[in-house]
């Protein structure tokens, strides 16, 4: 192998080598051994390589957190093949919450609230990957889901 990735490999070939010699380990065990650490190494090269998994989920709708503390509801478009693997995922349907403070009580309210009522009215959200730090599934179930659920059908 040529470039890093081929130099951690044969430097782990080597280590592991050295201590089974050192510490008497049949070559047995080696033969199990670098075959695996070689199979590891490989599969982390090709996943680092593709710009890691694929997204795939059984919800509909997922929760976006952005670096900048914003989150957003809304459907994945995997339309154009790449899901998450694109530097510009999109996102469709797309909520966010909104809290209100009350000036008489002092108490906050949280709404859940459609993109789209906005002047510009967007019809979909196109996110820099780079401002994504987690992406996960709106279960069915939750709360979040049932409020989706409940606006959409006013």
């Amino acid at each position: 192998m040529k470039g890093p990735n081929g130099i951690i490999v044969w430097t782990i070939l080597y280590t592991v080598l050295a201590m089974g010699k050192k510490h008497g380990i049949g070559v047995v065990v080696l033969a199990i051994v670098i075959p695996l650490i070689v199979a590891a190494a490989a599969a982390a090269f090709f996943v680092i390589r593709s710009g890691g998994g694929t997204v795939t989920s059984k919800s509909q709708y997922h929760a976006i957190l952005l670096d900048n503390g914003s989150v957003y509801f809304g459907k994945l478009d995997v339309s154009n093949l790449k899901g998450l693997n694109n530097d510009f995922p999109v996102l469709t349907d797309v909520y966010y919450v909104q809290t209100a403070t009350n000036p008489e009580t002092k108490q906050a309210s949280s709404v859940l609230v459609k993109r789209g009522k906005e002047w510009h009215a967007p019809d979909r959200m196109v996110i820099n990957a780079r401002h994504i730090v987690f992406l996960e599934p709106v279960s069915a179930d939750s709360q979040v889901a049932r409020l989706i659920a409940q606006s959409r059908s006013q």
